[in-house]
């Protein structure tokens, strides 16, 4: 049974799109900002597979399409079962040709992991769905497997459980190497990152990715206390011969983000840089900006607010949220305008899930000058479908901006 709010809202009880769908039920206005469909979420999903778009990029539309054909009703298990009936085929097939041909193994595993991850999308919130992402983590380690250097899974002790992160150092590095703590947004993972931030290898630049509080396999939920968690992954590095402590920095995407913009003020003393993609600051969590934009967001292909009740204790209804949300505020904390890091700031004028103007608001508070990446035409992100999507940005933006912040010189381009 599922607690009713106040509203008559039974978040929990009701999948995907349709979760909102009831709560919205209300107003004109609320009907216009109304969750997609099942059919309208397949049909989008589909567009985002075949043009790369979040939180399709490198999925096989084809792959995508079978899975669909077997989901005929809003069921998370439904959903879980056509995504993990189409990835095992390719878990199997990579299984059998690890010894005989591992670069065609490697490629089974990542279609597979990313096809799991979508079957556990938005969030693991039924059996059906944390079995998919349980099977998403097998996949992406042994599609990790074949790295060259290794992924290390790292165990950090925490309040009686534990972090696990994923760390990957430089090859052949002679001496402590600078390193990147890695946060997660919403819906994206650990091993998101770690596949990401694989590019700042060559930089001489490490890597310790982490899934943020409430998300993967966190040991804690979010809470205005939470980032401690991430004070206790600085203080593990601080224990490690290989990483360089003096040149330690922090990046997020999204809720990442914020755990990025707190961390670069409480532990502004120990962290050389941070970058925070479409951080949320204050407006983002004020009761208007939950009800007038993320309720029925269509930027988000769908169940946002019930993501976002999810990463949270105890939080039921929108009631709970709302009353929980103004806490999480930088400026509620007394925060915003204390002395931070070296920060990168990047956001998209178009976002709907992250006001423009948390963005404005960082990057006019603090003691140091910030540095800003400002797409006007970019949403969530900054993306901008086809000019400036995800790794085009990580890639161009993010890496160069990081390595700067740490001292290191570009690589050596290949002749």
């Amino acid at each position: 049974m599922c607690r009713l709010a106040s509203r008559r809202v039974s978040v929990c009880l009701l999948p995907l799109g349709l979760a909102l769908a009831s709560l919205l039920a209300g107003s004109a206005a609320a009907q216009e900002r109304r969750e997609r469909t099942l059919e309208e979420i397949k049909a989008e999903a589909i567009t985002r597979a075949e043009n790369g778009g979040y939180p399709l990029i490198g999925l096989d539309p084809a792959d995508v399409r079978e899975a669909f054909a077997s989901i005929h009703t809003t069921d998370k298990d439904e959903w879980a079962a056509a995504f993990i009936a189409v990835a095992d085929r390719y878990m199997n097939e990579g299984k059998s040709l690890e010894i005989k041909d591992p670069a065609k193994a490697n490629a089974d595993f990542v279609r597979a992991w990313k096809l799991y991850s979508f079957g556990r999308y938005p969030v693991p919130a039924s059996p059906g769905k944390r079995r998919a992402y349980a099977k998403a983590i097998e996949a992406f380690l042994a599609h990790a497997h074949f790295w060259d250097p290794p992924l290390e899974v790292v165990h950090i002790p925490f309040e009686g459980s534990e972090i696990i992160g994923y760390m990957r150092l430089p090859k052949d590095a002679t001496g402590p190497v600078p390193l990147v703590i890695a946060v997660n947004g919403l819906d994206s993972r650990k091993e998101d990152l770690s596949e990401s931030f694989s590019a700042i290898l060559p930089f001489g630049i490490g890597f310790l990715a982490v899934d943020g509080p409430g998300t993967g396999q966190a040991p804690i939920k979010v809470s205005e206390t939470a980032d401690r968690m991430f004070s206790r992954v600085i203080d593990y590095l601080q224990t490690r011969p290989e990483v360089d402590k003096t040149r330690l920095a922090i990046h997020g995407v999204s809720w990442g983000a914020y755990w990025a913009t707190k961390l670069s003020i409480v532990e502004h003393a120990r962290l050389r840089a941070a970058s925070a993609q479409s951080p949320p600051v204050d407006a983002f969590f004020q009761k208007d900006f939950l009800t007038k934009s993320l309720l029925g967001n269509r930027e988000y292909l769908f169940d946002q607010v019930p993501a976002l009740m999810s990463v949270f204790g105890g939080v039921n209804s929108i009631e709970d949220l709302e009353a929980i949300f103004p806490k999480m505020s930088l400026v509620s904390q007394n925060l915003l305008g204390k002395p931070t890091t070296r920060m990168l700031v990047l956001a998209g004028v178009l976002d709907t899930q992250v006001p423009i103007s948390d963005a404005y608001l960082l990057l006019s508070s603090g003691d140091v000058p910030k540095e800003a990446w400002i797409n006007p035409k970019g949403g969530h992100l900054g993306r901008q479908a086809k000019v400036w999507p995800d790794p085009v940005i990580f890639k161009q933006v993010i890496i160069p901006w990081l390595a700067r912040a740490l001292d290191v010189a570009a690589p050596p381009q290949p002749q």
